[in-house]
């Protein structure tokens, strides 16, 4: 059974076309077939998952964003935690994912959890400022990340921390401290994952390093399920919200 979810997954990232007319349609395109198989392909391929939530800082009573959170698997990240939230909201545009989110939220009894379909670019908590927005492998999914971003900014409290974890090239030249991955690196993932609208990008992560202060930064290589010489890079970016004058301080959104 698991060798033919996983073939289902492997003719959906390599073979059956994405079509669509908008970034919803094709985010459902390329996910309806391949929803119920999701969790288990991706918990070896998204590297990186667990760890963001460890070093995460949620407190008690909190709200969480999650956008592009798809099935919801991340919620099983923080467990028991989960029931010390005030509020969570997955937010992704694709049903298919969202069904799998709502029967999960359904069977574990998380009456505070919502599945929400709306666009990451667009999406306001109906109860204030959030506490946590995390991105987990949506960020290079999202056409208009730098609105993503920026409205997960508007979303947060400040002091609220930003979760991400994705995957990335750098750019040529880095800035110090960074890594710089050579020529073939910075090619070949961008072509490889391009048929499947993923665009890992050189600009994610300095893009974070401006616009919130940093608390955790960290640079990674990860397995690919069936290529087991091939290793692709991915980083974790914690960040903190700081409050600025151009922006209210409080929840109002």
């Amino acid at each position: 059974m698991g060798l033919l979810s996983d073939l289902k997954v492997l003719f959906h990232l390599a073979l059956k076309p994405v079509r669509g007319q908008d970034h919803a349609a094709r985010l459902e395109s390329f996910y309806a077939g391949q929803a119920e198989a999701y969790d288990d392909f991706r918990r070896r391929l998204l590297q990186g998952r667990e760890e963001l939530w460890r070093t995460l800082n949620v407190p008690d009573d909190a709200v969480w964003v999650d956008l592009g959170g798809g099935t919801g698997a991340n919620l099983e990240f923080l467990a028991d935690r989960i029931n010390r939230l005030k509020k969570v909201y997955v937010v992704d545009l694709a049903p298919s994912l969202l069904e799998v989110c709502s029967q999960r939220v359904r069977d574990r009894g998380w009456t505070h959890v919502e599945a929400i379909e709306a666009d990451a670019t667009l999406f306001r908590s109906a109860i204030g400022a959030a506490d946590v927005v995390t991105f987990s492998y949506s960020l290079t999914m999202i056409p208009d990340w730098f609105a993503a971003l920026e409205n997960a900014k508007l979303l947060l409290k400040p002091g609220g921390q930003i979760g991400v974890v994705d995957f990335y090239v750098s750019r040529k030249f880095p800035r110090d401290g960074l890594a710089r991955h050579g020529w073939f690196t910075r090619q070949f993932w961008p072509m490889w994952f391009a048929s499947d609208n993923v665009f890992p990008s050189p600009d994610h992560v300095p893009f974070l390093h401006r616009h919130f202060e940093p608390v955790h930064f960290s640079e990674h290589r990860s397995k690919v399920p069936y290529l087991p010489f091939v290793r692709t890079p991915y980083y974790i970016f914690i960040g903190r919200k700081t409050p600025t004058a151009a922006e209210p301080v409080g929840g109002a959104l």
